[in-house]
């Protein structure tokens, strides 16, 4: 594209006048938004500061301006503005090849930084509200973004010329082959097939109810200790996260390191699920998991570990067995597990009065929270790698996504019954009762998190956008037993999904827990590599003596089918 024509002169005066406008329209939406957050009570917006604002603004397109003007005659080009840390949308040199698309992304970039200040200057109630405004103005900027639509990606260009369109072609297609699916497919999905290629840990399932399975996994060492290791998985998505490939499968290594591993496999509800509730999944999840897995290995107690709202459940459920005078477990570790709900995360923007009640009204009583709801509502909060970044490479380029196992884990999404689901929102989310010693009755049982006096091993990742690491620290104030608290690099999964065998990233330890999440990270000592290590060393004491193996089952519980089990292979359509 030559550069200095008048179709370039004129090109660019249009696109400011498209972003300018673009970036009104994004002001006014975002004050509407502000106003009604403030209800009315709050001052306006103070007219100084925006004032302010709407001058820096504009003071940097024009500099921007400017500066591209400045380079169609050859000249460097001064003023440039800078995407942020670990955004790759404009990482192509085609964005800077053209001084076209040069502006376009950066006065986009302007756009997005003048959003997010606005939003600062908004008066509401409280700080939810604010967090509320931010993720509005993200996705919106997000959305606006110039890589999404064909006329503003030069990628897109380029590869039409150079396909003769047939990228264009491929684009259509796959977008055609999505709207039948009903979904996006980020990965391909005719690789996997669940127990075939990924989650082929070998085992047997030993006991089933209308809610969960109970697998077993064979042995793998001529010797395992005497307490069995039971692991409850979370709800919202299927157990097999931790059972991918043999290369980095967390139960794998379990099994590896001389434990006796049970997992709880959660059914997938279908509409014949719908009325059941929080206590039917702890009663009929980990409080008959565990009775089955002692009698089953002939112990009175078992090591415990929870993954997420599993391992939320999996506490609750034990705080229910204390109370009826059971102390089922030797040793409790929680991975990325939220016990105190003060702060949880964008999640949390989801959940407030006025949705919930609506949800109660519609589901409360009976029905299902859909799969697709949840899918979205979690891609969303990294709609850029999770949503646009699909958009960019399967619609406009036509591309084909790779073959990837945790992009397959990722789209086999599972429901949730509407009691159960709204219960938790309600209690713990919105309410954050769990923290309350006595508050909360599960299951006849009045609870208390400080009952519970085994030694307890707290892992969170320092990037998690699900469970944040902070909010994670603070279940170490609600326990009754030593603990040990672990944060590892990395995400909400990838964090968890370290493999020993490839010893990648880092974890912080520190053993002092007395002070705030900040104080605590301060003096944490950082260790290269993966915290499986770590955790296999602090359970090996509690395993208990060693003895010979046995193949899963026993006469009472005979093996009904191979893992992983008829349960996870079943998807919502």
């Amino acid at each position: 594209m030559a550069q200095g024509s008048n179709g370039n002169d004129a090109f660019l005066g249009s696109a400011m006048q498209f972003m300018q406008s673009g970036q009104k329209m994004a002001e006014q939406f975002i004050a509407y938004l502000g106003q009604t957050a403030s209800a009315g009570s709050a001052p306006a917006v103070d007219p100084q500061a925006l004032t302010a604002l709407q001058k820096k603004y504009m003071d940097q397109q024009m500099s921007l301006w400017q500066a591209v003007l400045a380079r169609q005659q050859g000249q460097e080009q001064a003023f440039k503005v800078a995407a942020e840390a670990g955004d790759r949308r404009f990482a192509a040199p085609e964005w800077r090849d053209s001084p076209v698309f040069d502006y376009l992304h950066q006065a986009y970039l302007l756009n997005t930084q003048y959003l997010k200040e606005i939003v600062e200057t908004i008066p509401v109630n409280d700080e939810k509200a604010r967090e509320r405004l931010r993720f509005t103005a993200r996705q919106v900027a997000d959305a606006m973004s110039p890589s999404n639509f064909a006329a503003t990606n030069p990628e897109f260009i380029k590869l039409a010329l150079e396909t003769k369109g047939q990228s264009i072609t491929d684009g259509i297609n796959n977008l055609l082959e999505d709207f039948e699916r009903g979904r996006m497919a980020t990965t391909d999905e005719s690789v996997f097939e669940v127990g075939r290629n990924v989650a082929t840990t070998e085992g047997a399932v030993v006991f089933e109810n209308d809610l969960m399975q109970v697998i077993q996994y064979a042995p793998l060492t001529p010797k395992v200790g005497a307490a069995p290791l039971v692991v409850v998985p979370p709800c919202i998505n299927k157990f097999y996260i931790m059972d991918l490939q043999p290369e980095n499968s967390l139960i794998r290594f379990m099994v590896e390191q001389g434990n006796t591993v049970f997992l709880i496999s959660w059914r997938n509800p279908t509409e014949d699920c719908g009325h059941l509730t929080w206590n039917d999944y702890l009663e009929r999840g980990p409080v008959t998991a565990l009775q089955v897995v002692r009698d089953l290995c002939k112990v009175k107690q078992v090591n415990a570990l929870g993954f997420c709202v599993g391992g939320t459940i999996l506490t609750s459920a034990l705080a229910v067995l204390k109370a009826r005078g059971d102390d089922a477990a030797i040793s409790l570790t929680l991975l990325t597990t939220l016990l105190d709900f003060s702060e949880p995360g964008e999640i949390g923007l989801f959940i407030d009065e006025q949705s919930l009640a609506l949800r109660e009204a519609t589901i409360g009583q009976g029905g299902l929270l859909p799969a697709r709801d949840l899918q979205n509502t979690f891609s969303f909060l990294r709609a850029n790698d999770l949503v646009w970044n699909y958009v960019q490479s399967k619609y406009l380029k036509g591309q084909k996504p790779p073959a990837f196992d945790l992009l397959y884990w990722n789209s086999d999404s599972t429901n949730l019954p509407g009691p159960f689901a709204c219960w938790y929102m309600r209690n713990l989310y919105l309410d954050n009762s769990l923290r309350q010693p006595g508050k909360l009755e599960m299951c006849g049982e009045r609870i208390d998190l400080r009952t519970l006096k085994m030694p307890v091993y707290l892992l969170a990742t320092r990037e998690d956008h699900i469970v944040p690491w902070r909010s994670s620290y603070l279940g170490t104030k609600m326990l009754g037993g030593k603990k040990r608290f672990v944060l590892g690099a990395s995400g909400h999964i990838a964090g968890v999904i370290n493999p020993a065998s490839k010893n990648k990233r880092s974890f912080w330890i520190n053993d002092d827990l007395s002070g705030e999440p900040e104080k605590w990270l301060a003096a944490a000592e950082e260790k290269p590599g993966s915290w499986w290590n770590d955790w296999a060393a602090w359970l090996k004491p509690m395993t208990g003596s060693l003895r010979a193996p046995r193949s899963p089952g026993s006469v009472k519980y005979k093996p009904i089918e191979p893992a992983p089990g008829r349960y996870v292979k079943e998807r919502v359509i």
